[in-house]
């Protein structure tokens, strides 16, 4: 396992950002089956009504967010041993949430009852595994260092692999089903975890003593507090029409099962194009500036998505496409950004674990609350799946579009106040540390 030279901007050759990024690959697979297929297969195929799936989405998210920074602990104590315990330990989660998610697609009961307890067991597990495994490959990236341009490209491999991932998964579960993704997913997921034993090893792992603080200490830091209130404004934004995608592509806009499965292959396919174009733009904007900018084009390309209707199914394509290179700024630049955050708060190599598990839990709540709010409230509002009913499906459409699309700009309001107009102020006229 060799070291990179963090020194040196374009120190990470493909070969060293693919044996640690490829793990990504298999890790999306617990992302878009899960909070996009997922509900939308217990309610067409086992009848379970949406305002259930989404309260017990979003329990089980909110117990899983729970013990996102004890996880973080868990981590940083694993990095606090060796490398090799650190990815023994990864393999056993993987194994979990493999045996996790193939239990939720092929349940083994049927009544209305058994299935709410077999879903919330099963995204108990497949949850905790999935968080332990992401934590500490997110932890394994921060450690590398660098300065913000070699902290972006460890972030682009790790989730363009990912993005990959979400592509390959979209594509399986939509048109081929559920026991050919998992297949898939379990191949991934062994090679993704055999490579990582190659990928570039952090100095830090090399014996570094672990400092004991609380779990709560990362909270108490200013800065990481303003980062977290702008990533979770902006992860909600971008949470919802994820949990409404397949209800809108199907109802809406009457989409067969092959042009829904081309819309989020194009989705995540611009996103995943436009990593190299991102990584140019922080070069010249810096990354806070180049994160507001994509907002921004979020906001643009989506927010005329509430006036489609039936059959539009190219100009949804285009959105798709162009919120797609959006997409990839929301990917490449917040983890970069917290990497930077963490090497500035002197926790880089010995706590990095313990903002990860907040960051994490912070991705977990965006979820919950998009599931768990968004589904009941359309299902108040009158929508069901497979509606036709004229009124129900323009609620449909406000709830995926504008709501979003209010959230992004408070995010992008959010970034411009607490981030990018405090760097430009002297030290002296900041009201609170940084």
């Amino acid at each position: 396992m060799s070291t990179p030279d963090a020194s040196a901007p374009d120190a990470l050759p493909w070969r060293s950002g693919l044996t640690y990024g490829l793990l990504g690959f298999p890790l999306a697979f617990a992302a878009l089956p899960l909070y996009v297929v997922l509900p939308n297969h217990y309610a067409r195929s086992f009848g379970l009504s949406l305002a259930t799936v989404g309260a017990l989405l979003m329990a089980v998210r909110l117990v899983d967010a729970v013990v996102e920074p004890w996880l973080g602990r868990a981590s940083d104590a694993l990095f606090a041993r060796t490398a090799r315990a650190v990815w023994l330990v990864g393999g056993a989660a993987a194994l979990f949430q493999w045996l996790g998610m193939t239990g939720l697609f092929f349940p083994a009961v049927t009544e209305e009852a058994g299935l709410a307890v077999w879903l919330v067991s099963g995204l108990l597990l497949t949850c905790m595994a999935h968080s332990l495994l992401v934590i500490t490959h997110q932890a394994w990236g921060v450690r590398l260092g660098g300065d913000d341009l070699l902290r972006s490209r460890i972030v682009a491999w790790r989730e363009g692999l990912g993005l990959a991932g979400v592509i390959a998964a979209s594509g399986l579960s939509v048109v081929w089903g559920p026991q050919a993704m998992l297949t898939v997913f379990g191949v991934a997921l062994f090679l993704g975890w055999a490579l990582w034993w190659r990928a570039p090893q952090p100095v830090s792992l090399r014996g570094s003593p672990q400092a004991a603080i609380s779990v709560w200490q990362p909270l108490a830091q200013p800065a990481f507090r303003r980062l977290l209130a702008v990533f979770m404004s902006n992860g909600i934004a971008s949470a919802i029409p994820a949990a409404l995608m397949l209800f809108f592509a199907q109802d809406r806009l009457r989409a067969s099962e092959e042009a829904t499965a081309v819309f989020l292959v194009l989705y995540f396919i611009c996103a995943a194009a436009s990593m190299p174009l991102w990584l140019r733009v922080v070069r010249h904007l810096g990354l806070a500036r180049s994160w507001l900018l994509g907002m921004l084009l979020a906001v643009v390309c989506f927010a005329w998505t509430a006036g489609l209707g039936t059959g539009q199914i190219p100009a949804f394509a285009l959105i798709c496409a162009l919120t797609g290179v959006a997409l990839g700024a929301d990917l490449a630049l917040p983890g970069a950004l917290l990497a930077r955050l963490i090497e500035r708060q002197g926790a880089q190599g010995s706590r990095d674990g313990a903002y990860l598990g907040w960051w994490s839990l912070a991705t977990k709540l965006n979820l919950a609350l998009a599931a768990g709010a968004v589904l009941p409230l359309l299902q108040w509002l009158g929508y069901a799946p497979g509606s036709q009913d004229e009124q129900a499906l323009q609620h449909l459409a406000w709830a995926y579009a504008l709501v979003p699309c209010a959230l992004k700009l408070l995010a992008a309001l959010l970034l411009y106040v607490l981030l990018i107009r405090r760097e430009s102020l002297p030290a002296s006229d900041r009201r609170y540390p940084s």
